[in-house]
């Protein structure tokens, strides 16, 4: 009997990635600055981008399943909550429940990497659909110095929605956030370095 190979499991290219991940916030961005143009009030332009958020986000997710045939855990939590609480925020016309969300996510994912390691398990790799290979003690390291900045951009967008501007925490949200987790990603570098897997040499047979 023969057994089928596993084909590889497949990963976007870095540009169509970024720009399923970004195109939603740049069009929440763009809704809640240009709604009042178009007959918008001020006090509902918010729920305009909301609805634009969700929309663009089930496109991203689904063109994302489209070439890939899978979706990595981050986008897909992220997903589902900004459609449960954008969702809330416009059948109850709450705008609470959009700006909590990047506190729920952040909160969510660093309590699982952080939880994860209390019981001796790195789930970085999961959570964040990695493509290289570290150590144990490397997934230990950058799990636990995810964990905490997850948690400290929640404790973060707390304080920016309770004590800013509706549209201070919209730019905050957009040009905050995500500029924040590119530069602490690189910032890992020299830990990716350190600690990366390295493949065994091949033995020359003739040298065997």
């Amino acid at each position: 009997m023969l057994i089928e190979p596993v084909p590889p499991r497949r990963h976007l290219a870095p540009l169509p990635k970024l720009a399923l991940e970004l195109g939603p916030l740049v069009l929440f961005f763009l809704g809640n600055a240009y709604a009042e143009r178009f007959g918008v009030s001020a006090d509902q332009k918010l729920f305009v981008a909301t609805g634009l958020f969700i929309a663009a986000t089930v496109i991203a997710l689904t063109i994302h399943y489209a070439l890939v045939r899978r979706l990595p855990i981050m986008p897909l939590v992220s997903g589902v909550v900004v459609v449960v609480f954008g969702g809330l925020t416009l059948f109850l016309q709450d705008k609470t429940f959009i700006m909590v969300k990047p506190t729920i996510v952040n909160t969510l994912f660093g309590l699982v990497l952080l939880g994860g390691l209390a019981f001796g398990k790195s789930l970085l790799s999961v959570v964040l659909d990695s493509m290289f290979t570290l150590t144990e003690e490397g997934w230990r390291k950058l799990t636990f110095r995810w964990g905490l900045f997850f948690l400290a951009l929640a404790a973060l967008n707390e304080v920016v929605w309770r004590t800013q501007t509706e549209d201070f925490w919209v730019n905050f949200k957009v040009f905050g956030i995500m500029p924040l987790t590119v530069l602490f990603a690189l910032a890992q570098t020299p830990l990716l370095s350190r600690y990366e897997r390295k493949a065994p040499e091949e033995v020359d047979p003739a040298k065997a």
